[in-house]
C-alpha cells in the first residue's frame, strides 16, 4: 500500500485512495486544466477540493505541498523512480501528466517545445491578461471610475486573442491535427472570459472565429464537460 503519511496535507485532506494520484484544486480556470488533463488521460486520481471561502488555501498542510498558496497542486505516489512526487504550478503539472500518460505532447523533436512554448504562451499572458479583465469587468475593479487600468487589460487580452486566432486559422487545434496540453490549457481560460467574466463584448469577442470554433470543440469533448466540475464544489 502506498503511504503518503510524510505528507503533512494529507492529514487535512485523507488520501481514501493513495494508490491514485491526490488533486487538490478548486474549478477555477487554473484548476480545471490538470481535472481535465487527468480526465483525458485516464490516470487514476482522488481529487480533494480546496475551499478559498475557509482560506484552505492558506492553511499549513496546503502550504506544505505548495508554499505559493495557489491551486492546482498534485501529490502523485508514483513518481519518477517510483517515490511520490509533489507538484504545483497548472503548466507544470500538465507537462508531467502527459509525459507520464504519454499523450498530449510529443516526447522528443521540434513539436514537444512548440506544445510547451503554447503553454507558456498561456502561463505568461492569457492567464493573467484575462484574470485582470475579470476583476476590472465583473469584480471589485469596476467600481474604480477610473477605466484606464480596465483598457489596458482590455486591449493586451485582444492582442492575445488575435495572436491566438491567428495560430489557429486552417488548425483544427492549437497545434494542428493533434489536441494537446497547449488546448487543455488555454481554452478553460476562454471559456471563463466570455462566460464566468462576461467580458464577451468588451473584448470584442465575436472578431476572433477561430477561437470561437475551437472552445465550441473543446467544450463538446466529454473528458472536458466532467472536468469542468471537478472537485464538485459542495
Amino acid at each position: 500500500m502506498n503511504d503518503l503519511s510524510a505528507f503533512p496535507i494529507t492529514r487535512k485532506w485523507p488520501a481514501l485512495h493513495p494508490e491514485r494520484i491526490q488533486l487538490y484544486s478548486l474549478p477555477t480556470p487554473n484548476g480545471v486544466k490538470v481535472s481535465i488533463m487527468l480526465e483525458e488521460s485516464g490516470l487514476p486520481y482522488e481529487p480533494h477540493l480546496v475551499r478559498f471561502d475557509s482560506n484552505d488555501q492558506m492553511s499549513p498542510e496546503f502550504l506544505s505541498l505548495n508554499p505559493n498558496n495557489k491551486i492546482p497542486a498534485i501529490l502523485d505516489p508514483n513518481g519518477p523512480s517510483g517515490e511520490p512526487l509533489a507538484l504545483f504550478e497548472s503548466g507544470a503539472i500538465l507537462i508531467y501528466l502527459a509525459d507520464k500518460c504519454g499523450r498530449f505532447l510529443a516526447r522528443e523533436g521540434a513539436a514537444r517545445y512548440e506544445t510547451i512554448q503554447w503553454v507558456m504562451f498561456q502561463m505568461g499572458g492569457i492567464g493573467p491578461m484575462f484574470g485582470q479583465v475579470g476583476f476590472f469587468h465583473k469584480f471589485a475593479g469596476k467600481e474604480y471610475e477610473d477605466k484606464r487600468p480596465r483598457d489596458r487589460y482590455v486591449a493586451e487580452s485582444r492582442r492575445l486573442l488575435a495572436v491566438l486566432d491567428q495560430r489557429l486559422e486552417g488548425r483544427k487545434w492549437i497545434m494542428g491535427d493533434e489536441y494537446t496540453i497547449a488546448d487543455i490549457a488555454t481554452f478553460g481560460w476562454v471559456r471563463n472570459l466570455v462566460g464566468f467574466y462576461e467580458a464577451g463584448d468588451l473584448v470584442g469577442y465575436a472578431d476572433f472565429r477561430n477561437v470561437a470554433r475551437v472552445l465550441e470543440a473543446y467544450l463538446a469533448r466529454p473528458a472536458v464537460e466532467r472536468g469542468l466540475n471537478i472537485p464538485p464544489r459542495g
